[in-house]
Parts: structure tokens; C-alpha cells; sequence
């Protein structure tokens, strides 16, 4: 199996990692080197015992020195993916790779590395960057997203970026082209993500003669126009996945142009692109290679368009896998009951998170239409009510500021009846209902009973107690994730009830939550031994010593929250 192993460098570590040199190949994710001994042993380690089956490597937050590195990357002869994302340490003094001997050793061993992620790295120049791809000549994906990058003018010597070579202060656009003319036959994806390219700068790279990309990403590149877009369309037509998301120059335009120009188009991101409308989205829509779409955060969708185009005939329309409608306040329950209807054959992840016009009627459609979902994101629709998770739908609705309650008599009807409630959801693998400030014990208890469940989110539901989290732990034991923040009826004896099942339990939030105590961490530290993200944040009657105690006993704990535990006053912030 393809089985990625993620862990914190420690002298734990290293018996880990010999253990693994039994395995056929592997990948890392090793967290938080530094230049100290241990770390040095432990990258010496990875190359004694997993040099040759080591297939991906990434070192995030991490700060290796160059001597470590270049002892380990001659050994890696099967890499195919390298992450040295923010690893500044590593190019800051801009030696990196400096001696032709190193290149040499480097480029015998990552001749097939096909993987290279340079992410937010501040110190990247034409210098280092020549000198480490020059070592990795069939490229397939190369990431760049957040490093400063001169496209038309060099700051530091006052000039366009082609009137210098090699700079030793940055990476340039000229370099950047001179590397997709290199490498073309192989590279396929590329991102410049949160990068100041401009439109002309694109036209520069999209127009490189030969290069086919497939996957372009260019995620908050706030310059880039429609302009840029009918550009990219027109000399890059084979991409498949396109992320343009918070490119917030953007209009309809630009949809207009992909829904025209792309035609194999599979995944396409126009999140928090606020001046798109309804305009080209029926066109968009009818692309029937798409497979997942995020409109998040575009203000002014309604839904209404995207209908028209999945009308067609099966052949002529989307058939969509993922559908992010997140924060659009617009969509309301006839267009989620259209969706759903149109959907439901192909749809497995759909967020709604903050779509605050959604009702009942638009989780009664939900749970009838979309029965092979495998994520579902409903947090912050505050007019979703018990009745909707249970299925029971009213008639006539009530006076706008009447509360009804359940009653004995709708819990009967919801057991009698099959397929209206969110139980009917059996593939669930996430669950988003948090800040649905509605929802109480009573359909919690009935209706999140999920065996294959592995993310859960009920943080900020004032109505829900001990109850609902003996009973989610009891029913959902594949549990990794699980969310309770600011959720005041949780104690120690729903933890105490639910710890015991919860085994699988990885990440669990419980900030706010001030009826848990450190009997509570106790009862972690006996059930949760996989636990390795904790928030107990503002949890008044919890102790540091405790929290302490935890991170020494629990080997996979990294990530701890504790501020402002034990009633300290957040207010005395220095």
C-alpha cells in the first residue's frame, strides 16, 4: 500500500523509521528538524534505512541545514516528490547546491523526481533555483505558490527582469520561462498561487511553444483580469484543473471563456471571486467532463443558472462529484431541492456551510436525493432545525418567531418512516453542523449514526449534551476528528461515556467547553492514545500541569491548545 507516514522529528522517531525499512517503499512527512544532532541523526537514519524505497519526502516546519540535506538526497533514488515548502534555512545564504560535485550526486539520485514543491520559500533566486532543477530534468509538477517572484521588473537593480541573468537576490520570470522551456515534453501542473504574475506575465508562460499544462493554479493572483483568462483559455486548452480562486478581478467573463475554451475541463475553483454573477454558469455547467466546481464566497449566485445548464440530456451536462455552494447567501431551498433532484446520481461531497436562507425543506431533499454523499458541510445554516435532520417536514409553517418542539409523537413518526431523515446518509465520512444553533439531543441522539463516519463537527450547538456525545462515540467509532467547542452542556461524563470508543480519535476540539475538567484529560490519556491534536482552549477548569502531563505520555501529540485555561483572564494579554 501507498501509505504515507506522518510524524514529529524525536529520538522516538528513529526506532519508527527502522521499522519501516521493511516496507517494499514508503513516504514522509517529518515535522519540526532543526540543525541540532538528533535531527541530523534522524535524516542519516532515513538514508541508511529507507534510501532507495523512499518514493516522497516533505519537511514541513521545518529547519534543516544544507550538510543534512545534501548527506540525505543522494541516497533518495526512487523519489518522485520533494517538498521543501518554506524550508528558508536551506537557501538563505544562497550556496545551496553550489559545488559541482553535490549537483552531480543530486542529479544521479532525483533524475526521476517528478514532484517539486518550492512553496513560500522568501530566499529563492534564478541562482538556487537553476541549480536544483538542473538536478530534476523530468518534471511533471512544480510549485512555486507564495515565493516572490520579479515578472517585469527586478526592485533591486531598477531594470526589467531580462536585463539581468541569473539574479542572486530573486527568481524571475525570464528563468521561469527558460525552465517550461526545458522541461515541456514532461511538465503538466503549475502553480503561482499567491504570486503578484500579471496578466502579461501569464500570456508569457501560457504562450511557451509546446507546453501542454493540464493543471494551472493561480489561487489569489488578485491582478490577473478576463483579459489574462481568454488568453490562458486560448493557448492552453487541454487543462483539466483550473483554480482561479480569489482572483478577485475576475467576472463573469472569465466563466464565459472557460466554460467556451476549456473542454475537458474536470476541476474548477472560483471561490471568493465576488464580481462573478449567474452569467455562464448554465454554460459552465454543461461541460460534461466537470466533476468539481467551488463557487464558495461568490456573493451573487443563486443557483438559478446552474440548473438551466444540468437540464440537458446526461451527455450534455456536468456530472458533478464535489459542489462547494459555501457562503453564498442566495441559494435557497428551491435551488438546493433542483440541485439535489439533478445531482444525486454523481454528487458524493456538498458544502452549504453558511447558506443561511437554507430550511428544513433543503435537508428533507438532502437526505431523499443525495444518498450516496460522503461529505456533507451544513454549519452555519442557523434555520436548520431538528425536524429537518429527522425528516419531518411541516406542512405550514409557524409564526416567524414561534419555536415548536418535538413531541413524542413526531419521534414515533420519524422511526416509521425510511429514507426522509439524514440516516437514510449511510456513506457519510464527514459531518458539518455546527453553529446550526437549533439542533438539539433529539436528532443528534436518532440521526448521526454513522459507522464509516470520520470527521464531525458539532461545535457551537448550545443544545446538545452529554447525551449526544455518548451517543456519537457509540455509534461512530471510526472517528479521527471530532469537534465540540464552545458547546456548554459537554462535561467529564460524556467524556467519561464516549472515551472508551473513540480509540481511532486523532483531533479533538473542545475549546470553550467549561464543564470539562482534568478528569476529562485523564480519561484521554487512558482511552485516546492516537490523539495528536488537542484544543482545550478557555476551558476554565482545566490545569497546565495536566496539559503538560498529556503532551509528555501521549507519543503522537503535537498540536496543543491551552490559552487562557484554568479561569486566567484573556484580557491580561501582554
Amino acid at each position: 500500500n501507498n501509505v504515507t507516514f506522518c510524524f514529529p522529528a524525536s529520538a522516538s522517531s528513529l526506532e519508527l523509521i527502522r521499522g519501516l525499512g521493511r516496507k517494499s517503499h514508503c513516504s514522509l512527512i517529518i515535522s519540526q528538524l532543526d540543525g541540532f544532532s538528533m535531527s541530523r541523526s534522524l535524516l542519516l537514519e532515513v538514508g541508511l534505512c529507507l534510501g532507495p524505497k523512499l518514493e516522497s519526502l516533505a519537511l514541513p516546519g521545518s529547519s534543516v541545514t544544507e550538510a543534512s540535506l545534501l548527506a540525505l538526497l543522494p541516497r533518495l533514488t526512487s523519489l518522485r516528490r520533494l517538498d521543501l515548502r518554506a524550508l528558508d534555512s536551506l537557501f538563505m545564504s544562497g550556496a545551496f547546491l553550489s559545488r559541482e560535485e553535490h549537483r552531480q550526486q543530486v542529479r544521479s539520485a532525483l533524475s526521476g523526481l517528478e514532484e517539486l514543491d518550492l512553496s513560500d520559500l522568501r530566499y529563492l533566486s534564478d541562482l538556487t533555483f537553476n541549480r536544483l532543477t538542473g538536478c530534476t530534468p523530468r518534471l511533471r509538477r512544480l510549485s512555486l505558490a507564495g515565493c516572490h517572484i520579479a515578472f517585469e521588473f527586478d526592485p533591486y537593480r531598477g531594470c526589467p527582469v531580462g536585463d539581468v541573468k541569473d539574479s542572486s537576490a530573486l527568481l524571475s520570470l525570464r528563468n521561469l520561462r527558460k525552465l517550461l522551456t526545458e522541461q515541456k515534453s514532461t511538465l503538466v501542473a503549475l502553480d503561482l498561487s499567491r504570486t503578484s504574475i500579471t496578466p502579461e506575465s501569464l500570456r508569457t508562460i501560457a504562450q511557451v511553444q509546446d507546453l501542454v499544462l493540464e493543471e494551472l493554479c493561480l489561487h489569489g493572483c488578485k491582478e490577473l483580469t478576463d483579459y489574462s483568462m481568454e488568453v490562458l483559455v486560448k493557448h492552453q486548452p487541454s487543462i483539466q484543473r483550473l483554480d482561479v480562486s480569489a482572483c478577485t478581478e475576475l467576472t463573469s467573463r472569465s466563466v464565459e471563456a472557460v466554460a467556451r475554451g476549456l473542454k475537458s475541463m474536470t476541476h474548477l475553483s472560483l471561490s471568493r471571486n465576488w464580481r462573478i454573477t449567474e452569467k455562464g454558469l448554465a454554460d459552465l455547467l454543461s461541460l460534461s467532463s466537470l466533476r468539481r466546481l467551488d463557487l464558495s464566497e461568490c456573493l451573487h449566485v443563486s443557483g438559478t443558472e446552474m440548473v438551466k445548464g444540468l437540464t440537458g440530456s446526461c451527455a450534455a451536462r456536468a456530472q458533478l462529484e464535489a459542489l462547494s455552494l459555501k457562503g453564498c447567501p442566495y441559494i435557497r431551498d428551491l435551488a438546493v431541492f433542483s440541485l439535489t433532484q439533478l445531482l444525486g446520481e454523481t454528487l458524493r461531497e456538498l458544502d452549504l456551510t453558511s447558506c443561511v436562507n437554507m430550511t428544513d425543506l433543503s435537508v428533507h431533499a438532502i437526505a431523499t436525493y443525495l444518498q450516496k454523499l460522503v461529505v456533507l458541510r451544513l454549519g452555519w445554516c442557523k434555520e436548520v432545525t431538528d425536524r429537518g435532520l429527522l425528516g419531518i417536514v411541516e406542512s405550514t409553517k409557524c409564526e416567524p418567531d414561534q419555536e415548536t418542539l418535538l413531541t413524542q409523537n413526531d419521534l414515533q413518526q420519524f422511526k416509521q418512516q425510511a429514507g426522509a431523515s439524514l440516516l437514510a446518509l449511510s456513506r457519510l465520512q464527514e459531518l458539518d453542523l455546527s453553529a446550526c444553533p437549533k439542533l438539539t439531543d433529539s436528532s443528534i441522539t436518532q440521526v448521526v449514526h454513522y459507522s464509516d463516519l470520520r470527521r464531525l463537527s458539532l461545535s457551537m450547538l448550545p443544545g446538545i449534551s452529554d447525551a449526544s456525545l455518548a451517543s456519537v462515540a457509540w455509534h461512530c467509532r471510526s472517528l479521527t476528528s471530532l469537534a465540540l467547542s464552545h458547546c456548554p452542556g459537554i462535561s467529564d461524563r460524556g467524556v467519561a461515556q464516549a472515551a472508551p470508543y473513540l480509540l481511532r480519535l486523532q483531533h479533538l476540539y473542545l475549546s470553550c467547553c467549561n464543564n470539562i475538567t482534568d478528569r476529562s484529560l485523564f480519561l484521554l490519556l487512558q482511552h485516546c492514545k492516537r490523539l495528536q491534536t488537542l484544543d482545550v482552549s478557555r476551558c476554565k477548569n482545566i490545569s497546565v500541569t495536566t496539559v503538560e502531563l498529556l503532551q509528555s505520555q501521549l507519543p503522537f501529540l503535537e498540536n496543543v491548545h491551552y490559552r487562557f485555561i484554568g479561569g486566567a483572564d484573556p484580557t491580561l494579554t501582554l
